[in-house]
């Protein structure tokens, strides 16, 4: 298998935002038939964000391609201790999901949005456990700056991902998790460090991936710890 250049990695995820991903198995409503009350934005972030190469080197990404994650706090409400894509709610001042996105990234990484370039935003995703509308804004990492835990409260570690450990079958699995009244198996992802990335952030990179033509075939059946 012959890894791709980085542009052809960009133009795979120009490619995605232009066609869209379809999320299997959300429900779009809550239990009573009500839309989501919150709205939120996520930036997925990807790009050469350090020279630091991934383990894998012949996987079909470019073994520098990464992607932008946090683990939020311990002590927030919702998801804590998860890793996370940057983002939060969007605000009325907000010019709509994109503003948002980009703005709560600055908030809580410190980074610059102007080498940030914007690909397009995918369809919302519902998030039943939070009450919330999520929608995912992809992006591209032209000029990388300098990033780092900004709020505490927010996020306790800001860190680059490694693209090609993403799609390398003997990191994923899934995990099996209380959803609603009975149980849910959602993709996960094993990082370094005894780093899993599994719900929400999981299920939109799994989707991105696989849209994107960088999955590969890997054991469904492999259960994974959070």
């Amino acid at each position: 298998m012959t890894p791709r250049s980085v542009a052809d990695a960009r133009a795979d995820l120009v490619r995605v935002a232009r066609e869209g991903v379809i999320w299997p198995g959300v429900p779009p409503r809550r239990d009573d038939g009500t839309p989501p009350a919150r709205r939120s934005a996520v930036l997925v972030l990807f790009g050469v964000l350090d020279a630091v190469p991934a383990h894998g080197d012949t996987l079909p990404v470019p073994a520098e391609l990464d992607v932008l994650l946090h683990r939020r706090a311990a002590t927030l409400a919702h998801h804590p201790g998860q890793v996370a894509f940057p983002g939060g709610g969007i605000d009325p001042q907000d010019d709509g999901p994109v503003g948002a996105a980009l703005r709560e990234t600055v908030e809580e990484t410190g980074l610059d949005p102007s080498g940030v370039d914007v690909l397009g935003t995918l369809a919302d995703v519902p998030v039943p456990v939070s009450d919330n509308l999520v929608t995912p804004v992809l992006a591209w990492w032209s000029v990388p700056s300098p990033v780092v835990a900004v709020d505490h409260r927010e996020a306790v570690d800001v860190f680059r991902a490694p693209v090609a450990d993403l799609v390398d079958p003997s990191r994923r699995g899934v995990v099996v998790h209380a959803a609603g009244r009975g149980r849910a198996r959602t993709p996960a992802f094993e990082l370094d460090g005894g780093v899993v990335v599994w719900g929400f952030t999981a299920l939109v990179l799994a989707r991105v991936l696989d849209a994107a033509g960088w999955s590969v075939p890997w054991d469904r059946s492999r259960v994974v710890s959070p």
